[in-house]
């Protein structure tokens, strides 16, 4: 009898995600979840029936492997109206299955043993465990103060003849902060003639708030020439169990993160992109989310205002972050398993995504839920 348990992890450290473990919390207790970002309400009906109506007409074996050519061309069509750099739809573009594919790929194509990846703290899981597998070396960042910015000075200090890559998310995911204009000017300024490559996570892009603007790494020219994006139809249209995201890159990068996508999925779901390539024709579709959701998060902070919690206002995302330390001093885990236990309500812990499991006491709830959903789980908050 074969014993496997003696077989050497790649990831011995690597745990059941927190999403995962306060999801399947709530659902045992039966609680209201504001944990795991997906909205909790349909998405529109019409994109539905683009993807039957795609389904009908035959769009039903393998597509391109880099996508349909009428999805690549609305694509780079928003982007260069959105931001103003223009990308090649037959080279610079692919689907993949989910931003988290896109990620894996991009981060797995260019990072060797050895290498050093400079990633923000708090950061999304997935970030450090690609890198590891990869055999790269990850090296932390704390963003500072209630508004989590960049230290740039540290930053400066950090980049060394081993980066290879640098990784940016913005909208933020789990702070819901954003990075400004002159974040990325400072950014493009410390990268320029290096040859690190930069990884923006803006799956969040289209979700932003109070009159900002998405600060593309697509707008910069100098950041754009070795910046890899990634996006995601999932986060932008409410249907994130369709995994559908896409990465933009030049083609010299493009040219190696395909090799990876032909060996991990090879293509992704096709009635789905005939889909998108009509819904996308109708620019309102994405530009009125960030407004959309807006209200939610304007709507969770009212309901929330007389509490305990206190929070800045979320500048993007569909995530709001709220202080609780004026309740319990409690580790962040620990309360939010016993909000569910006890209280009926689940939330993501923030330590889990910092520099050594910091505890600041602050929890993520996620609004992109019913407002119904919302006055429930505000009801609860109160009695804390």
């Amino acid at each position: 009898m074969p014993n496997f348990n003696q077989l050497p992890s790649k990831l011995p450290a690597g745990k059941t995600s927190i999403f995962s473990v306060m999801s399947s919390l709530a659902r045992k207790h039966n609680a209201i979840d504001l944990s795991q970002g997906f909205p909790n309400f349909e998405t529109d009906r019409k994109l539905k029936e683009l993807v039957y109506k795609a389904m009908k007409e035959g769009y039903n074996q393998y597509p391109p492997m880099n996508g349909i050519p009428e999805l690549r061309e609305q694509v780079v069509a928003k982007i260069e109206k959105l931001y103003g750099k223009k990308y090649n739809e037959a080279s610079e573009i692919i689907f993949t299955a989910g931003a988290t594919q896109a990620l894996y790929c991009a981060i797995t194509a260019f990072v060797h043993p050895g290498d050093e990846v400079i990633v923000f703290k708090p950061a999304y899981d997935s970030y450090e465990p690609d890198i590891k597998l990869a055999g790269g070396k990850t090296v932390l960042i704390e963003l500072k103060g209630e508004d989590f910015k960049i230290n740039w000075e540290e930053l400066e200090q950090k980049i060394s003849s081993k980066t290879r890559m640098v990784i940016i998310n913005t909208p933020h995911n789990p702070t819901g902060t954003i990075l400004n204009k002159e974040d990325m000017l400072r950014l493009e300024k410390l990268l320029n003639n290096t040859n690190i490559i930069l990884l923006s996570d803006e799956v969040y892009e289209h979700l932003i708030y109070d009159d900002a603007q998405h600060q593309s790494a697509s707008k910069f020219p100098g950041l754009a020439e070795r910046a890899i994006v990634c996006a995601s139809f999932g986060k932008t249209f409410h249907n994130t169990g369709w995994k559908m995201g896409y990465c933009v890159a030049p083609e010299v990068l493009m040219n190696e993160i395909i090799k990876f996508h032909q060996a991990t999925v090879f293509c992704v779901n096709h009635p789905m992109q005939w889909a998108f390539a009509d819904y996308l024709k109708n620019p309102d579709h994405y530009l009125e989310r960030g407004d959309f959701y807006q209200q939610k998060r304007d709507k969770f902070l009212e309901l929330m205002h007389g509490s305990k919690f206190k929070g800045t206002p979320s500048k993007g995302t569909y995530f709001q972050v709220m202080d609780y330390s004026a309740i319990t001093d409690e580790h962040d885990v620990d309360f939010a398993k016993r909000l569910i236990t006890e209280n009926g309500l689940a939330s993501i812990p923030i330590s889990v995504f910092n520099k050594d499991g910091k505890d600041d006491k602050k929890l993520r709830f996620c609004f992109a839920k019913t407002e119904e959903t919302l006055e429930k789980a505000a009801e609860i908050l109160h009695k804390l």
